[in-house]
């Protein structure tokens, strides 16, 4: 691959293998677009090197997240796991950088760089979008995110209610069936979640420290079951996007609905906590 460059973001040939079908290459992923049409002319006059589809990873990227789990992250490899959302014992969670952030958007992936889904966030609206780019208005908004899976279908739904200082998620189904809440404990010193079904506080998301960087993620009985850690992308890319990356790691098997709540909670500390509060990470 030396010497080739990423295609352009277009429509390009359906790598699912659809007959006469295109689907759009944003410039770092596929996505759910399609179309009926011819695909757009190559890059460059020599054949260029198109991502992978789902099931075939492109090498440099698997690279890049293998990195990311052992040598940022420092986890180290697990055995095991079914190759979705729910049966990995761990899961990278990159969000798309962007200079000027108006949705959230994250790819999610196994220890080994292979894609399992996304988060994508959900009912922008204008007034919402021009919020958050002209004014810090929008901590105070609702934010909504749909885990999907790597086909595009939705698994969870994440809503953030609106608040002033302490954050709720509302975990549910994509039928509208609530799983569970995670809620902010406190707002000074190490934020703290409480994970809870039914009112029934089933485990709690701690930070290890006041900037709220690594969380533990713990049951009832305060056992560990899963730790959430972030990684460091570079003085570059933090400084001047908007990007936030962590590694789920899940220690044991778990059972619905604290499986659920736990895969959650990658995405619920970054909306909950580190969109809002830059002060805090």
């Amino acid at each position: 691959m030396t010497g080739q460059s990423t295609p352009a973001p277009g429509w390009y040939a359906d790598p699912q293998g659809t007959p006469n079908t295109l689907r759009w290459w944003d410039g770092t992923q596929w996505t759910q677009h399609t179309q009926q049409g011819q695909p757009a002319p190559p890059q460059q006059p020599q054949q260029p090197q198109y991502p992978a589809a789902a099931g075939q990873p492109d090498p440099r990227q698997q690279g890049r997240l293998q990195r990311q789990v052992a040598q940022q992250a420092g986890v180290a490899p697990v055995a095991g796991g079914g190759g979705t959302l729910f049966t990995e014992p761990i899961l990278v969670v990159n969000q798309k950088a962007k200079l000027i952030e108006l949705t959230n958007e994250y790819g999610v992936f196994d220890q080994n760089g292979n894609s399992l889904g996304s988060v994508v966030q959900v009912g922008q609206s204008a007034v919402k979008k021009a919020a958050r780019f002209l004014t810090s208005l929008d901590q105070f908004m609702t934010h909504k995110l749909e885990i999907r899976d790597a086909h595009g279908q939705p698994q969870l739904v994440l809503t953030r209610p609106a608040k002033l200082m302490k954050s709720r998620v509302i975990v549910a189904r994509p039928d509208g069936q609530q799983v569970g809440e995670i809620v902010q404990q406190n707002v000074i010193g190490k934020i703290d979640f409480a994970i809870t079904v039914n009112g029934q506080q089933v485990g709690a998301i701690k930070a290890e420290n006041w900037r709220a960087w690594n969380f533990a993620i713990v049951d009832h009985t305060n056992n560990e079951i899963a730790r959430i850690t972030k990684t460091w992308e570079g003085l570059a890319k933090t400084m001047f996007t908007t990007a936030d990356n962590y590694v789920l790691q899940i220690h044991q098997r778990l059972a619905d609905p604290l499986l659920s709540l736990v895969v959650a909670t990658a995405l619920t500390v970054d909306t909950a906590l580190k969109q809002d509060a830059r002060g805090f990470g």
